[in-house]
């Protein structure tokens, strides 16, 4: 072809290019969105990290303080764009930077982060700018996450049955149910994540704050088993049962999040065994058909109560018809008959975070904003319903080593981790199973109806993992109800293949409306 002609045909496709740029491209859907199909829009050049954040940035305008008002964000990152630019700069040069490149995350408000500020939910923290990243930040950070927005928390992370802290004025709002508690203490990143803030995000779990707002807000959440992930920089609550980890909409985000998170950590001393006791790739248990032939009890003991709800216990038989259908043998009631008396072996108190929380402070002097529980209490700066539980920490006057009732505690959790194992063991159980929530959410302000809290016994008692996942919907469809699976110590991955094949069979998850309960008087 003459060269003339080869100069016409380039200039044609240039400016075929440009027509092509300058036309205006449908957004891309974020509320559906998942990791894969974030990559496969960056792959096909269709979507840029930019492009991304800056959607994620404008629908938390429009729905956290504005429309549905959530008010689930503490903070935004002020550099998530120029982050988000220099990311497009890498994958044009290199490729995406790791397995998590430009996925937006929304982190809880006790995680340290460079560049935004750390408060736990409290006003005595207002302002703390750590100089680090938490070690579980710092993971997703170097496999290519961009941290979008800090989220509100239960203050301290007190609570675990609603999201309230002086930080933020206000509640934080379920979006499936608008007048309806997100629980807590990690309600804040459950509700951005229910209402596609970011892709996933990453919350804490001391006795229910991870798998309990997940199952209040159609999400994954998984606790993992202790030390298998590492807890440093993460403001405590009780070491001796706290856990960091993922919360988002699908089985394989989450797990996404998890591969990348499950390690040893110098800085966590609790994790020492994780290396050599992960799994080597958590994301191959991404397969169908692990249900076939799976032994599955039905721990009765965990949510059986008077107060249980008629439609909670529905939507749970429906859950265990279902994994009947998909081939998984269902032992309908096993029991760890020797748990109330192991329980009663307790034998005085154990109240750690005083010394907990001030050996946090400790290790990051001179940066640390307190320095003692009792600066936070003179300083008058918290939410009035914490009060109580900062004066009872306070009066501890003992190092939980040193404490009779602390230790009194432990042989309690191993006696209970023998017991657990032993039940498994003799019936070669692949896992135990019962709803995360014997009830459903409550409206926000009710304290007096049942909770129906079944996360704090088994999982932090033990150490011993459980995941959350969506098992339908109560009172005509509108609140979400979850399922958790638990199982031995270490055993992620194999808990990972039930709860992906149980989600794919079922497909339960649905994207909130932003509305209130039928019924209710609250305002949309």
């Amino acid at each position: 072809m003459p060269r003339q002609s080869i100069l016409a045909a380039i200039a044609l496709l240039a400016t075929h290019a440009a027509a092509l740029e300058a036309q205006p491209r449908r957004p891309f859907p974020i509320d559906t969105a998942s990791i894969a199909t974030i990559q496969a829009a960056f792959k096909s050049g269709r979507l840029t990290c930019k492009t991304l954040v800056s959607q994620y940035l404008a629908r938390i305008d429009s729905l956290d303080k504005k429309g549905p008002a959530l008010n689930a964000i503490v903070t935004l990152n002020p550099q998530a764009l120029a982050t988000a630019e220099l990311l497009d700069a890498s994958y044009a040069a290199r490729g995406p930077v790791g397995p998590l490149h430009c996925i937006p995350l929304i982190v809880k408000d006790n995680f340290e982060t460079v560049g935004l500020q750390t408060t736990g939910g409290s006003l005595a923290l207002e302002g703390w700018k750590p100089p680090q990243d938490a070690t579980m930040v710092k993971q997703v950070k170097d496999a290519g996450a961009i941290v979008l927005a800090k989220s509100n928390l239960a203050e301290w992370a007190f609570t675990p049955y609603e999201t309230v802290s002086s930080i933020l004025p206000g509640y934080t709002h379920n979006p499936y149910a608008l007048d309806r508690v997100t629980a807590g203490s990690s309600g804040g990143t459950a509700a951005a994540v229910a209402a596609s803030y970011g892709t996933l995000g990453l919350g804490t779990d001391t006795g229910n704050s991870i798998r309990g707002p997940s199952a209040h807000q159609a999400l994954v959440g998984i606790r993992s088993t202790m030390g298998l992930t590492s807890r440093a920089g993460v403001i405590p609550l009780n070491e001796g049962a706290d856990i960091a980890g993922p919360m988002a909409r699908r089985v394989s985000d989450a797990v996404a999040v998890f591969d990348v998170i499950a390690h040893s950590d110098p800085a966590d001393t609790v994790t020492v065994q994780a290396n050599n006791r992960r799994a080597e790739k958590y994301t191959t248990a991404l397969t169908r058909g692990a249900l076939k032939g799976a032994r599955i009890g039905v721990l009765r003991q965990a949510y059986e109560r008077p107060t249980l709800d008629k439609e909670v216990n529905t939507v749970f038989e429906r859950a265990m018809a279902d994994l009947r259908k998909a081939g998984a043998v269902v032992l309908d009631t096993v029991r760890v008959d020797s748990l109330e008396a192991i329980q009663r072996r307790q034998q005085g108190g154990c109240n750690r975070f005083k010394a907990d929380l001030e050996r946090y402070f400790a290790a990051r002097a001179p940066n640390a904003p307190v320095k003692t529980l009792n600066d936070i209490i003179t300083s008058r700066r918290f939410h009035p319903t914490v009060e109580q539980r900062l004066r009872d920490a306070a009066a501890a006057t003992q190092m939980p080593e040193d404490n009779p009732g602390c230790q009194s505690r432990e042989q309690v959790r191993a006696a209970v981790r023998a017991a657990v194992t032993q039940l498994m063991d003799s019936l070669q159980l692949d896992a135990m199973i019962y709803p995360t929530w014997s009830n459903p959410p409550r409206l926000i302000g009710d304290l007096n109806t049942p909770h129906g809290d079944n996360s704090q016994v088994f999982s932090p008692t033990t150490g011993f993992p459980a995941i959350t996942v969506p098992m339908g919907y109560t009172r005509g469809g509108t609140l979400p109800a979850g399922i958790s699976f638990f199982g031995r110590a270490w055993s992620e991955y194999r808990l990972i293949q039930l709860v992906y094949d149980y989600e794919q069979a079922t497909k339960h998850w649905k994207a909130p409306r932003y509305r209130a309960s039928a019924g209710s008087s609250a305002t949309n």
